[in-house]
């Protein structure tokens, strides 16, 4: 695979991983969206809100906090600059939240799809930290498939489809993670991702009722996918 020049120094992940690390190669598969659908995730990706979280108690701006600092620690080996690691996770946060996933979801699904490396790019072609196929830029999005290797973008794109095969699959996360590497029904993706999501688990010191509302942030609505 040529790479363009504006890539620089962009790393190549192929499904197991070129260059250590562990990476399976993203695959979604391009498939007949209803007109309501295409619109809902297209609103989704074009919101170019900034992933700046407001939050309703100082318990919860706390927990948020408490949160980072201990994301930031684990993550410190893959990503030692402190800038780009805390943007990175802030971003990673803020998105997650407001499509309704679980942010260790999140980071898990990108540990095992490009090993948190940005500009990776699979066989497939898929980009980025949650490898994005880039057909998506074309039916959601401005066409500009470059734009899958700018972080917001590419976490924003990766978590509004997720959470789309999750509403397709009715909340059965399995056949949902299969749908979002192209491999529905295999079992060593989903369980891949699962195993990764329990390393990036947040337990808060305090009890969690005590931490009220986590923030404000708008969800996406569920899209129930059906094909047109």
């Amino acid at each position: 695979m040529r790479l363009a020049p504006w890539l620089g120094g962009a790393v190549l992940a192929c499904a197991f991983g070129l260059g250590g690390g562990e990476a399976f190669a993203g695959n979604q598969k391009e498939e007949a969206l209803s007109d309501s659908v295409r619109l809902a995730l297209a609103n989704a990706i074009a919101d170019a809100r900034p992933p700046r979280p407001t939050f309703r108690t100082e318990q919860a701006r706390a927990r948020y906090q408490g949160w980072l600092d201990a994301m930031s620690g684990r993550l410190a080996k893959r990503m030692p600059d402190v800038q780009t690691r805390t943007e990175f996770l802030e971003t990673v946060w803020y998105e997650s939240t407001r499509a309704g996933l679980d942010p260790a979801l999140v980071l898990g699904l990108i540990q095992v799809e490009s090993a948190y490396r940005k500009y990776a790019i699979s066989i497939a072609g898929a980009r980025g930290y949650m490898q994005v196929m880039p057909f998506w830029t074309r039916v959601i999005g401005d066409g500009d498939r470059r734009r899958l290797f700018h972080m917001q973008t590419n976490l924003r794109y990766g978590c509004a489809i997720l959470r789309m095969y999750i509403d397709m699959e009715r909340g059965d996360l399995y056949l949902a993670l299969g749908r979002y590497n192209g491999s529905r029904g295999k079992p060593k993706y989903p369980n891949a991702v699962l195993a990764a999501w329990k390393k990036w688990e947040f337990t808060p010191a305090t009890n969690a009722r005590a931490q009220g509302s986590p923030a404000s942030t708008e969800r996406v609505g569920s899209i129930a996918a059906n094909p047109a």
